[in-house]
């Protein structure tokens, strides 16, 4: 999209001249002359490519063109929270995992509630990913894949770590601040090429290439876009992602919204790319098209630019892209096009200026710097959020028992690196505490079968040792839903399963299908069965035993598909884990307990949350120490909310915090000890069961489910925006002059602090609903104890605006709306009203050609694809379902036209699906579902301002109609 450069003269097409006190390195084509405007640069780049050379461009893997001087180049590098991880070419797509710095978790980022500090993250980790390309620009490339700014609409989405918050506008405040670090300061200049993930309506896991989100209008536009919107319009990134699943019936790879409404938003050619392998499920999973050919026609029309796909292998895509040219599903335009969407990064990044634009100089020295791990503690500690506190924190510097499964250990995940060196919990608090005593809270057993026991071993786990030596021995950890850990206590290894083999050779639980997960069932005889969990066990093709047996020679083996033909272990309970904590806990002053989740179990990428709950033997952990040591905090340290009701009616101190990187230690220590004054928010809201969320996570429509802090009204066990502090703040009365709301804020404590002031608006009259509350403004602010200072925030009148489904556009209501500023979403301080003179939204007029998806209600519809190009139609999956168009003013109508495909029938009725029945249509549509037909049937005479229901039969599309 080039609607904001300079025309491109023709003198621009010259032979450039060589750049004063600069060498050019080969011949001086215009490309590579950095004075012209980039659409010149790209054009001449392009028309001086042959149609083979474009073609190959197209694939993740873009191969170098010696014979322009043109490198290699890679797209998606990985870069949450750090620099994590890419895969090598020359290695068949192997992973090669960073070891830069880690910072906290994109939801820990996110509860920071700062902007500024996020920016100053992303300029490392753009740094940093600069260091490693120096390294091996083969593996590490430019173009980075993050943030995700999917909203955490469900706390059950198995990536909720890796988004930042439920509301799209600080979503889009904290995506923004964290692209432009990674790019730097001028988006002409890229530092690196940030790509946001994935575009769009995406928070379910299972099932995730096949299932369509159901999107209406108003959600669509005020809920899920918003998120993309302001890093877009900011210039803060290069591009998206599409996202696995469809869309109101549409695979999201061939969403048309990519090649239209994104590159509206953007002032700089975008340059989107596909997820792994989702343009081939265009064919195999979704059977969208027929062929390959049809499918990558349909993916660059659509507005991607770059396949992600066949791992390295390019030929697939290459073919097929030939073939839909030769078919006429592609003009050389099309590629034309998205080639030079391609390439347009590559010369914002500098790679074709002299010496390499204006951030080659960055090497690998400031991988993992003094200045980076000074940042990451930072961070790490602002992200932290207090959730209770009686008066026990800060603590004093005693005798401090520091216990639980995550106290000795920082877990990575699957978007983050390796980390370079790790400060735990117990290590932080060492640093700090007059003495300490660790324990881990874990029961050490053995498993006898017979007269021998389980050993590990690197190459394999065997019944083979006489007595429970070291190597006979493991630590369990109860991670929830019956899921165990079995951690070895001779090398420290963790059981786990490779191709059939099980050894104790791993660090910790990780990769695509993590293979370390088990479950111990007793059986009626007293003995146990081991079942494995692996989340390949899930798969399709993995085959029916899920049950270890041990085979003649003592090896461990998946031999059966039940218990009852598994080994039956003897469990030996060698050392009690509560009984050794509850002593750790009785022996100090005070007791720090440091629970949650495994990033790589609990939830993670194609596997949602199946329960909000912490471990039973975490929760049975936590209860003994409390009971044994009344002065305990617990550390909670998970991905997402939990539901940990007990803890918040007993326990003195509870600390939230995501996983944190290397840092993560220090930072707790930092908190703990007042070193930091907690200051960190939550960015969703924490149910206080799951009884409070939708039946499943296929809910998107959050306006008509009550979801989110935007439209539930139910108490949740911690509120969006909620966290306290060591000191305490009062708010003076806002005052609102033009387009700003001025409030005097005091730090009436006696310590120094930071304070989230957070301004939301509710509109108290609303033709449709409103919001509960919404999210305007915010800003992180610093004072000192006793100081008072004026925060200023913005709120403009177009900030109100909703969208109007009736005409398709964005308005503002006349209405009264409050003015409500405090300290989260649930603690609002002080209040205003603010008169707004706007709209009001005219009655319908369905004389009119009306979308049938402009509805105002509905039941059962499903939104569905109008053609497989574009367009959104209602569909009915049984019959009776129907679909509201509210306050339409009916002048004298006595007919209704409709445009459906399939057959059945669309009865029109008045004031409910049941009420008086105008008329009915019935439908019958030749051809497939995109084959329409139009309609038209008398109905009785009607005037005046009615609610009109469309009942639809099953089968029928309804894509638009009229009563006239």
């Amino acid at each position: 999209m080039r609607r904001r450069f300079l025309t491109v003269l023709a003198a621009a097409m010259l032979v450039a001249p060589a750049v004063p006190g600069v060498a050019h390195a080969g011949p001086s084509y215009p490309f590579r002359d950095p004075r012209l405007p980039l659409p010149a640069r790209v054009d001449d780049l392009v028309g001086r490519l042959t149609l083979d050379e474009k073609v190959s461009l197209l694939h993740q893997y873009q191969p170098a063109v010696p014979r322009l001087g043109l490198d290699f180049f890679k797209t998606g590098t990985e870069a949450l929270h750090g620099v994590a991880w890419s895969t090598d070419i020359d290695n068949n797509g192997a992973v090669v995992t960073a070891d830069g710095t880690a910072f906290p978790q994109a939801v820990g980022l996110a509860s920071t509630w700062d902007p500024d500090l996020i920016t100053r993250v992303g300029a490392a980790v753009g740094d940093e990913a600069r260091g490693f390309h120096a390294e091996n620009p083969r593996v590490f490339g430019l173009n980075l894949w993050a943030p995700v700014v999917n909203l955490l609409r469900d706390p059950r989405w198995g990536r909720n770590e890796e988004g930042y918050s439920e509301d799209p506008l600080l979503t889009g405040a904290i995506s923004t601040a964290y692209g432009k670090g990674l790019q730097g300061p001028d988006p002409a200049h890229l530092k690196t090429a940030p790509t946001l993930k994935h575009y769009l309506a995406y928070n379910k896991e299972t099932l995730r290439d096949t299932t369509s989100s159901n999107v209406p209008q108003r959600v669509l536009n005020e809920y899920d876009r918003q998120a993309f919107k302001p890093a877009l319009t900011a210039n803060a990134a290069t591009g998206v992602m599409a996202s696995y699943n469809l869309i109101n019936g549409r695979p999201a790879t061939v969403d048309p919204d990519q090649a239209t409404l994104l590159r509206r938003w953007a002032d700089y050619p975008l340059f989107n790319v596909s997820d792994a392998w989702a343009p081939n499920g265009l064919v195999q999973s979704q059977k969208y098209y027929g062929t390959q050919a049809e499918a990558d026609a349909a993916v660059i029309k659509a507005g991607l630019d770059s396949f992600t796909v066949d791992d390295t292998n390019a030929v697939p895509t290459v073919t097929a892209v030939k073939q839909a040219l030769a078919q006429g599903l592609l003009t050389g335009k099309d590629v034309d096009r998205a080639v030079g969407h391609a390439l347009s990064i590559r010369f914002r990044l500098g790679e074709f200026d002299p010496g390499g634009g204006r951030y080659a100089a960055i090497g690998a020295e400031v991988i993992d710097s003094p200045a980076h791990r000074k940042l990451a503690r930072e961070t790490a500690g602002d992200a932290m959020v207090l959730l209770k506190n009686n008066g026990l924190l800060p603590l004093k510097k005693d005798r401090t028992a520091v216990i639980g499964p995550l106290a000795g250990t920082l877990y990575t995940d699957w978007y983050g690196g390796k980390l370079p060196y790790e400060v735990t919990a117990v290590d932080g608090i060492r640093e700090q505490a007059r003495e300490t005593v660790s324990s881990t809270g874990s029961d050490r057993i053995a498993l006898k079968l017979g007269d021998r026991y389980l050993a590990g071993g690197p190459d394999a786990v065997t019944v083979t040792a006489p007595s429970a030596t070291a190597e006979a021995q493991f630590d369990v950890v109860d991670w929830g839903q019956d899921i165990l850990t079995l951690r070895n206590v001779a090398n420290g290894k963790y059981l786990g399963n490779t191709n059939g083999v099980f050894t104790t050779r791993d660090d910790q639980p990780n990769g695509w299908f993590v293979q370390q997960q088990f479950k111990l069932e007793k059986q009626a005889d007293g003995t146990f069965a081991l079942r494995y969990a692996g989340y390949e066990t899930l798969e399709s093709w993995f085959g029916p035993n899920k049950y270890l047996t041990v085979g003649a020679d003592g090896k461990l083996t998946l031999g059966s598909p039940d218990a009852a033909g598994a080994a039956h272990f003897t469990r030996e309970v060698l050392r009690s884990g509560v009984d050794e904590a509850v002593a750790a806990a009785r022996s100090a002053d005070t007791a720090v307990l440091v629970v949650g989740s495994n990033p790589f179990i609990n939830g993670r990428e194609a596997h949602d949350r199946t329960s909000l709950a912490l471990g039973a033997g975490q929760e049975a952990l936590v209860k003994a120490v409390v009971k044994a040591n009344p002065r305990t905090v617990v550390v909670v340290q998970t991905s997402y909310p939990e539901t940990i009701n007990w803890l918040q009616r007993n326990v003195p101190a509870i600390v939230w915090t995501t996983h944190a990187g290397a840092e993560t230690g220090h930072a707790i220590a930092d908190v703990l000890y007042g070193l930091r004054n907690p200051a960190g928010r939550l960015t969703q809201t924490w149910p206080a069961s799951a009884d409070q969320l939708p039946a499943d996570l296929d809910q998107y429509d959050i306006i008509s489910t009550g979801q989110t802090y935007l439209y539930s009204e139910q108490k949740p066990l911690y509120p969006f925006g909620y966290g306290l502090s060591y000191t305490s703040f009062t708010y003076g009365k806002p005052e609102i002059s033009g387009d700003e709301v001025r409030v005097r804020i005091t730090n009436t404590g006696r310590r120094d602090g930071d304070e989230v002031v957070q301004l939301y608006t509710h509109q108290r009259t609303s033709r449709d609903k409103a919001a509960v509350k919404q999210l305007r403004a915010f800003d992180r602010v610093h004072l000192k104890a006793g100081e008072t200072r004026t925060v200023t925030l913005p709120l403009k009148k177009n900030d109100l605006a909703r969208w109007d489904q009736t005409r398709g556009r964005w308005v503002v209501e006349s209405s009264d709306y409050d003015i409500l500023v405090g300290a989260s979403s649930s603690d609002i301080r002080q209040r205003a009203t603010l008169k707004v003179k706007g709209e009001t939204i005219p009655a319908r007029d369905l004389s009119r050609v009306t979308r049938a998806e402009t509805f105002d209600a509905y039941a059962g519809i499903r939104l569905l694809d109008e053609s497989k190009v574009a367009g959104t139609v209602i569909g009915a999956t049984a019959a009776g379902q129907w679909a509201a168009y509210k306050d339409a003013n009916l002048r004298d109508a006595d007919s209704l036209t409709v445009r459906t495909s399939g057959r059945g029938t669309v009865e029109a009725r008045l004031g409910s699906p049941t009420g008086k029945l105008l008329g009915t249509a019935t439908v019958s549509a030749a051809g497939d579902v995109y084959s329409y037909s139009t309609t038209t049937v008398p109905v009785a005479r009607v005037n005046g301002r009615h609610d009109v229901y469309l009942v639809l039969s099953e089968g029928v599309r309804l894509s638009q109609f009229f009563i006239r």
